[in-house]
């Protein structure tokens, strides 16, 4: 680095990293935000199921 504030390899400056879109990474689909929106409704039944077992 010397003397520099960002690493340029690491530094993540503006304009590194992926570029928007980027499906690279993309493997098992548990992160994506219909998989999280998808999660969240089979909590919200699991709750609704344990109230009403209560």
């Amino acid at each position: 680095m010397r003397g520099r504030k960002r690493c340029r390899m690491h530094g993540g400056a503006k304009g590194s990293g992926a570029p928007v879109g980027n499906r690279n990474a993309f493997k098992t689909g548990m992160h994506t935000a219909a998989h999280r929106q998808m999660i969240s409704h089979y909590r919200a039944l699991m709750d609704e199921a344990k109230s009403l077992t209560a």
